[in-house]
């Protein structure tokens, strides 16, 4: 029975592009003598060139053929690890990625990159002006001293029928025991079908093989750990030798078997006088390479969740089964029981729901490795030194937020190189180091998330950003504006005060849509910058799109919703502690805070129960270390509510984060409370600027008066 392996296409795909990334990731911090990367990194290579030939995709074995092959160099010590090759395999694992693409996408790829990038690995590999001959002559060496102990192993090696169709080949294990000492072998085709009934992806011969080497039983093993499940190995010692001369060959000769006389080949012997064209280590099909990440096309769950869920299942089963016979023969007297068991349900549903909720949830580190790469590409093509550095990569974030914050992150990152950190001869100039950084950070604020992109360049020019403002006409001379308003206008469209077009971003190009994409999550974005000594960006997205804690509140006939994690507290005003400022601004006296008043009935411009104040309640606020009061006219019950998206299904609304279907099936809103914080105090800023403009002109009149 044939089996369909286009079944497991997507399995290598999915892997193969985790293998991908850990090569990318593993070359960007490989440096010479580090064993244990260059390892990863060909494991990864070795894997997907394994996946690619099981299925036939042959393009993709050549090519990551080449790559393995120079990474080969490098592990075995024969090549050093120069930047120009590490540059050449880094543009290797982009090829390769188009080509895992391409097959995805069941789409043509850029063949002519793909052939330029082959020729220059054959042509890296044809040189040798890399390559480390003091090691060769070291290995020469240690070969030499070797040979004082050597012992005669006898290998029974029957592979499974199937094993070339899982990417191995005897071939390679044979030649990396021959990298072990020397060896010759017998094949066994006693199994061999007639030439009708061959198939070309079985393999129907076993050997007996005979090694002389001063390896170890452990040492042999390693070389068929690969293929240990798929074969039947024995090894034995068969005597000890000492102080054999080993003869050490180069070339390999591989007898094939003549159809014509295969009826008779029963026993088929092949000596092989031990030498293989290069020292081996290189083909032994490793261990598979570890399994990084980064696939936001499928969720990689830990099995302590999956078990938590089950277990909540279970008890959702238990619960439902109690109810179930309680409401057979049902009577008053069992009222007391079935509140209980609906009590339970309640509790067994809400933690389902939130063991559901953290199976979507992955660490950031999905999307934050994808900048050690870019950050690299970017520095090499301005010339800038940078170092970047990644912090709270575990923060974990849900998978349809990390999906679509990847493209805003990368615009920021890509000003903050091109424009945020500046050449070295200023940097220097400056009294700074050479090296300028930018740091990456991600963490939990309250029921959000904050990502934070720092870099400790030039920052923003306050002036040059206000003046460009005037140009456009976004402002006018008299306007005064706060460093954050000022700052805010670089996500104005079109504007940039950039004095050349880069083509890799300008602080200002493009930003209106980073802003539009942040706040397409429900998210808002922050400006921080002092001149001189860096800008900041701070990013503020929700955990999840899906679902809120909420606190309903009725203003008028609507009822909106208050996320409950921004409530400091809920209040019956006391007339006292009331005062209204210039601008008509209400201000509570909360303690030691004078808290602004926002009446949400004007705000949606809806009536309401309550126009006073004092008749009203008051829900106290809090956001990025502001606080409000929100004016309604009742508190209505806490609850759980699913977030459906505004922009989806109607467009954006200020004030509003998203809206919800409650219980009765009406709509109602749920109030965006950083976005109300930033109206009131934007709108007390332009009261006051509008009240000192007229206190002006009443000073100026009378004096003017005074004078005639």
């Amino acid at each position: 029975m044939s089996v369909d392996l286009t079944q497991f296409i997507p399995s290598f795909l999915e892997e193969s592009f985790e293998g991908l990334e850990l090569m990318e990731s593993s070359l960007l911090n490989l440096e010479q003598g580090d064993d244990e990367t260059i390892n990863s990194i060909f494991r990864a290579a070795h894997s997907i060139k394994g996946g690619a030939g099981t299925f036939g995709f042959n393009h993709v074995t050549e090519f990551t053929h080449l790559v393995e092959t120079l990474l080969d160099e490098m592990r075995d010590g024969r090549r050093n690890i120069e930047q120009d090759d590490v540059e050449l395999l880094l543009e290797s694992v982009d090829c390769m990625r188009l080509l895992i693409e391409a097959i995805r996408d069941e789409q043509e790829c850029d063949s002519e990159k793909i052939a330029e990038n082959s020729t220059r690995l054959e042509e890296t590999l044809a040189s040798s002006g890399n390559v480390n001959t003091e090691a060769l002559l070291i290995n020469v060496d240690d070969t030499t001293d070797n040979n004082n102990d050597i012992t005669r192993w006898q290998i029974k090696f029957i592979p499974e029928h199937h094993l070339v169709q899982t990417g191995n080949d005897p071939l390679l294990l044979f030649n990396a025991l021959a990298d072990l000492g020397e060896i010759s072998l017998e094949a066994d085709a006693k199994d061999l079908p007639a030439l009708n009934d061959i198939d070309a992806e079985e393999l129907y011969l076993s050997w007996q093989l005979t090694l002389c080497s001063n390896a170890s039983e452990a040492e042999i093993k390693e070389v068929f750990e690969w293929v240990e499940d798929e074969c039947e190995l024995i090894i034995t010692k068969e005597e000890h030798l000492l102080a054999v001369e080993v003869e050490v060959k180069e070339g390999i000769e591989v007898n094939t078997i003549d159809q014509s006389s295969q009826d008779e080949a029963t026993n088929i012997t092949t000596p092989i006088e031990s030498s293989f064209p290069e020292p081996t280590p290189k083909n032994i099909p490793d261990k598979p390479a570890g399994k990084s990440k980064n696939d936001l096309g499928s969720i990689r769950v830990g099995v302590d969740k999956v078990d938590s869920l089950i277990n909540l299942v279970g008890e959702l089963v238990i619960t439902q089964s109690m109810l179930s016979e309680l409401g057979n023969d049902f009577d008053l007297s069992k009222v007391e029981r079935l509140n209980a068991g609906l009590e339970q349900l309640l509790q067994n549903t809400k933690e389902l729901q939130e063991s559901v909720m953290r199976i979507r949830m992955l660490p950031i580190s999905f999307v934050f490795n994808r900048f050690p790469r870019l950050v690299h590409d970017l520095s090499k093509k301005t010339g800038k030194e940078i170092e970047l550095i990644l912090k709270g990569e575990q923060t974990e974030l849900d998978k349809t937020v990390m999906e679509q914050i990847g493209d805003p992150l990368v615009h920021l990152v890509r000003n903050a190189v091109d424009h945020g950190i500046e050449s070295a001869h200023v940097r220097l100039a400056n009294g700074k180091p050479e090296k300028g950084s930018i740091v990456l950070d991600a963490y939990h604020q309250g029921g959000s998330i904050c990502i934070e992109i720092s870099d400790d360049g030039g920052g923003i020019d306050r002036q040059a950003v206000f003046n460009k403002a005037l140009e456009k006409g976004l402002v006018d001379e008299k306007t005064t504006l706060s460093d954050s308003q000022v700052f805010d206008l670089l996500f104005e469209p079109g504007f940039s005060t950039a004095k050349e077009v880069s083509d890799i971003s300008g602080r200002g190009v493009g930003m209106d849509v980073v802003k539009k994409n942040i706040q397409s999550l429900g998210g808002r974005i922050q400006v921080e910058s002092e001149q001189g000594k860096g800008s900041t960006f701070r990013i503020n997205l929700p955990l999840t799109l899906a679902i809120l804690d909420g606190q309903l509140v009725r203003v008028g006939k609507e009822v909106y919703i208050i996320p409950l994690i921004t409530i400091v507290e809920s209040l019956q005003p006391q007339k006292e502690l009331i005062n209204r400022v210039s601008g008509d601004m209400l201000l509570y006296r909360l303690r030691e805070d004078n808290v602004p008043v926002i009446p949400i009935y004007q705000l949606f411009n809806i009536p309401c129960e309550f126009e006073h104040i004092e008749s009203c309640l008051l829900v106290v606020v809090e956001a990025d270390g502001q606080k409000i009061g929100l004016m309604v006219d009742d508190l209505l019950a806490q609850q759980q509510v699913v977030i459906k998206s505004l922009n989806d299904n109607y467009q954006q609304v200020q004030g509003v984060s998203g809206a919800t279907i409650l219980g009765d099936g009406s709509v109602a809103m749920i109030l965006d409370v950083p976005g109300i914080i930033e109206m009131a105090l934007t709108k007390a800023q332009i009261n006051q600027q509008h009240q000192s403009s007229v206190q002006s002109q009443i000073t100026q009149s009378i004096s003017t008066g005074v004078n005639t």
